[in-house]
């Protein structure tokens, strides 16, 4: 990717585009997000502040999903907060699917806490990772500390991972609708195909180097959807010697529920608390809290 012009488009909204910079021992991953993310807000009347929430907490699960190896693997991003308009949020990835939402705290939903965006302060943040080939489950949790989940994510790779992690992530609402863009870049000097990590160091040059370039990403440039994420690539490392760019998993909603998963779920409980889940005319009523449809389920 020396060359004078960026180069052709391979991916454009609801696309993860990834990247390699090899001399530098680093690895990316750019995301914008549009119509995906607009199914997914449309699901539920949140205020303008949690919908931005939402939408930067689902560009951070597609880019951080799309590290996952294998198809049938998942990533799950949960925000559990003890003060706040914002009880919970939870958010999903699992072969190119994303879905999310927010729990809100209903009498705190005020005009104050909207126009100041909620709060999740004092509550903490757990990534889940599930192998589907192994069926192992691994999971870090770190304090919601920052300014934003975005720095929450960063600080999570610091702790948990110690991995050299930059995370850039911006949301724009427009007339049109809303885009959410993201960039995401790892130091591996040791490789990437789980060797451990003796020598990561925040202070390595060739990170330092990497560092300042992505940092220097504008808000206004992961989220305009007339800038295309190659160009955008370009911009930040065309000086490099070889940047390697790769289609990653073009996106969609995915929300997994359908009558015969309520049904399997259910069946799993007593006679006795399915009787006292069902209203006067006998139906369970089960509401997905990722779409909002409801199931009607007869005991």
């Amino acid at each position: 990717m020396n060359q004078p012009a960026p180069p052709a488009s391979l991916g454009g909204l609801d696309q993860v585009l990834a990247f390699t910079i090899p001399a530098r021992d680093v690895r990316g991953r750019v995301v914008r997000l549009g119509p995906v993310l607009g199914k997914i807000l449309a699901a539920h009347d949140y205020p303008p502040a949690h919908a931005a929430c939402l939408a930067e907490a689902l560009v951070l699960t597609a880019l951080l999903g799309s590290l996952l190896k294998d198809s049938g693997d998942q990533l799950t991003i949960q925000v559990q907060a003890n003060e706040g308009p914002v009880r919970l949020l939870v958010c999903d990835y699992r072969q190119g699917e994303l879905r999310g939402y927010v729990e809100q705290v209903e009498d705190l939903v005020t005009q104050a806490a909207v126009a100041d965006g909620p709060s999740l302060s004092g509550g903490h943040l757990a990534i889940t990772f599930d192998i589907a080939s192994t069926g192992q489950r691994y999971q870090g949790v770190v304090p919601v500390e920052g300014g934003s989940l975005t720095e929450v994510v960063e600080n999570y790779f610091a702790q948990s991972e110690q991995v050299p992690t930059l995370v850039r992530t911006s949301v724009d609402f427009t007339g049109e609708g809303v885009i959410a863009g993201g960039l995401l870049v790892q130091h591996l000097p040791d490789g990437e195909e789980g060797r451990a990590r003796l020598h990561v160091q925040l202070d390595h040059p060739e990170w330092e180097h990497v560092a300042i370039l992505a940092g220097s990403v504008r808000g206004e440039e992961l989220a305009d959807p007339g800038l295309p994420v190659e160009e955008l690539i370009w911009r930040l490392f065309h000086e490099e010697g070889e940047v390697r760019v790769s289609q990653g998993p073009q996106l969609q909603r995915g929300c997994r529920c359908t009558q015969l998963h309520f049904e399997t779920v259910l069946a799993r409980f007593s006679k006795e608390d399915r009787r006292e889940m069902a209203n006067s005319e006998g139906v369970i009523v089960v509401d997905c809290a990722f779409c909002s449809k409801k199931f009607d389920i007869q005991d």
